[in-house]
């Protein structure tokens, strides 16, 4: 059988470039070298060899997190291109990166997300008015993003103003939340006619993290993670289903990972992820693990689901 030629994308120049880095070398090792031929790509640099290489490329995984990786950017180049790959397309990148427009997008599907306001850096909001509509706790981070980069907690008027500066810091609108205190737990559905829900898991950061914030993620025995989480399986099922609502809504293909809270019997969807932490102990791939997938057999079945969604694209636009 031929191998494949497959791009491996990873590095780029947003604030986690070394968060993608460290994915790409651990999904680099994980590819099965008899059926595929690898080549490396970090679009800091590359995207004029990657664009020149790309009559010679059967495949792309992206492993690029934040800006230009996740927002529909390299995702636009690959379809320019002719090169298929793993996940949401365009539209769905583009969308689930805006948590602004997702959860928009929730409420109209009728998933439940906590209360928020968006500010952008021209408006004038006090935190006494935050207050008055969200409660005393809130949390503020950057409209588009990851990993809680520019993400903080706030439980007084004090560190508001702080808050806020450095969320603008990382973009220009910020979303203001209630901050719910409860178990955290996120949902991975992988598919794209047929949605497979994974289990659940339930993140447990260090009690001296106000939150899952970055240095909680990256931080080596800062967090604990359970896979099946332990909850109440009605909940479990009940987070699964949201996962593959949320996915749907936001016009997402092949494989999302969905977080959430769950504060006592009710659950709040805060984001999809398109592009989730790709580390063989990342949440998606622990999660596959629990149902009986290996990280190598979880890189096979997104490069299958990516080639398949290719080819019925394809023939919608054949009219076949």
């Amino acid at each position: 059988m031929k191998k494949l030629k497959i791009a491996l994308i990873s590095g780029g120049i947003s604030g986690e470039r070394e968060v993608s880095r460290k994915s790409g070398d651990q999904v680099y090792e994980a590819l099965d070298k008899i059926k595929y031929d690898v080549i490396r790509y970090d679009p800091e640099s590359e995207l004029l060899r990657l664009i020149s290489d790309s009559s010679n490329i059967d495949f792309a995984l992206i492993v690029l997190h934040g800006h230009f990786g996740e927002d529909g950017t390299i995702q636009g180049l690959l379809d320019l291109l002719g090169i298929p790959y793993q996940g949401s397309g365009v539209l769905g990148s583009a969308i689930a990166m805006n948590k602004f427009a997702s959860k928009q997008l929730y409420e109209k599907s009728g998933i439940p997300v906590p209360p928020y306001i968006v500010i952008e850096k021209d408006d004038i909001l006090e935190y006494k008015t935050c207050e008055k509509r969200l409660g005393s706790q809130l949390i503020i981070k950057p409209v588009s993003g990851g990993s809680s980069i520019g993400v903080s907690v706030v439980k007084s008027e004090e560190s508001f103003n702080d808050s806020v500066k450095a969320a603008f810091s990382s973009d220009d609108a910020v979303l203001v939340e209630t901050f719910i205190e409860g178990i955290e737990i996120t949902g991975g559905v992988i598919g794209n006619d047929k949605l497979e829900s994974l289990p659940i898991v339930e993140i447990i950061p260090d009690k001296s993290f106000g939150f899952f914030d970055y240095n909680a993620k990256y931080k080596a025995g800062a967090t604990k993670e359970i896979c099946p989480a332990a909850i109440d399986e009605d909940l479990a099922e009940k987070a699964q289903i949201y996962a593959k609502m949320a996915h749907k809504a936001l016009f997402c293909k092949g494989y999302s990972r969905t977080d959430m809270i769950l504060s006592g019997k009710e659950i709040y969807v805060l984001e999809t992820n398109t592009i989730p932490g790709m580390t063989a102990t990342s949440l998606l791939p622990l999660a596959a693990k629990a149902a009986g997938i290996s990280f190598t057999e979880l890189i096979d079945k997104l490069i299958e689901l990516g080639i398949e969604g290719r080819v019925k694209a394809k023939d919608r636009k054949a009219g076949n």
